[in-house]
């Protein structure tokens, strides 16, 4: 018996759960071997307060001073061609992003070509130790008496006289307020607690490792993107890391990259570049679930308020964890908010019964 039970073991859920454990008993469910197997396990990993919807920004704010014992200097580029300077000049206003001459540019990332003419940069984006940060929050659950439960994927969720019972893993499991963090599969979750699921739409977002283009040291290389956000390359353990940006709406499982998706984005990142791309060290996918409104869904359901939803992270998830946590245990055990209203009521499952 606990007082919440916590279905999903990735940066969601387990954040949630380390916060409402210093309000009684939790348990969180995994149904993988280890948490954060799929979205969270499959993470760009950066920080960028700038980036997302007004209430994925909010969160970001509110999220700066807890993330900075996990953080190191990594710094956004965004770069331009001829024929891009309207997306350009909103993508870098939107990002609060300085310009800087492309002879500037080439100085911080020497394998940028001659097609770029545009170019804007700041320093204010940073890796993200992930992994530290998730199992940080399992120890705290765990410090607090808490239970995280890995290989327990739920068959079952049962709600009578207040009460909770969900079957997982082959145990039962009881609880006063269930909090549904599932990521791709939160809807799912839903129905099987006899809920109206709230339309969350999985997209599929490839990557592509390939070796350290040139043979520079690129580890001091900021992450940089295309106009539109249609390509991304960032730095990663010696390598670079190239995403196609893609969306692709799917259905909730363990995401694999396609192959010409990957070519494609490839491409579109070796036209801004001097160096071809001859060989791939790895590459996978995952999946970056949206709500109809792409905003996150935080706080307790208006038909059972005993359902709790924490959903919708999108490609938002790490950078937004510390506050989205704080204000769901807040909503959960009736404190004050510190995030404004304007952004709680933007964040909450009521919004789709209007």
């Amino acid at each position: 018996m606990s007082d919440f039970l916590v279905i999903g073991g990735g940066i969601a859920g387990v954040s949630a759960a380390a916060r409402l454990s210093a309000y009684g008993s939790v348990t969180v469910l995994e149904s993988e071997v280890a948490l954060g197997y799929h979205a969270s396990g499959r993470s760009a990993a950066l920080f960028e307060k700038n980036y997302g919807l007004p209430s994925v920004i909010a969160l970001n704010h509110a999220s700066d001073a807890y993330h900075q014992p996990y953080l190191s200097p990594r710094g956004f580029m965004l770069v331009g061609r001829k024929g891009e300077h309207a997306g350009f000049d909103t993508d870098a206003a939107n990002l609060k992003c300085p310009e800087i001459s492309v002879d500037e540019a080439r100085a911080i990332v020497p394998i940028l070509n001659d097609q770029i003419t545009r170019a804007a940069y700041h320093v204010e984006a940073y890796d993200i130790d992930t992994d530290r940060m998730i199992q940080d929050f399992a120890k705290q659950v765990r410090g607090n008496g808490g239970q995280v439960l890995t290989k327990s994927p739920v068959t079952q969720v049962d709600f009578a006289g207040g009460m909770w019972t969900v079957t997982a893993g082959g145990q039962t499991h009881h609880a006063a307020t269930l909090v549904n963090a599932a990521g791709a599969w939160a809807d799912q979750v839903a129905e099987l607690a006899g809920l109206a699921p709230i339309g969350l739409t999985p997209y599929r977002r490839s990557m592509a490792r390939i070796p350290a283009p040139g043979g520079y040291d690129i580890s001091g290389w900021p992450i940089f993107f295309g106009v539109n956000e249609t390509w991304y390359a960032k730095p990663d353990a010696g390598s670079l890391l190239v995403s196609p940006a893609e969306e692709h709406a799917t259905t909730p499982h363990d995401a694999w990259a396609d192959d010409m998706v990957l070519a494609e984005g490839l491409d579109r990142y070796s036209q801004h570049v001097t160096t071809e791309v001859t060989r791939l060290e790895a590459s996978w996918a995952g999946l970056r679930s949206f709500a109809p409104d792409r905003t996150l869904v935080l706080g307790r359901d208006p038909v059972n308020p005993a359902f709790v939803w924490c959903a919708g992270q999108g490609g938002y998830g790490f950078q937004t964890a510390p506050a989205a946590s704080q204000l769901l245990a807040d909503l959960v055990t009736g404190q004050t908010p510190e995030v404004d209203a304007e952004t709680v009521a933007s964040l909450s499952p009521g919004r789709f019964h209007l």
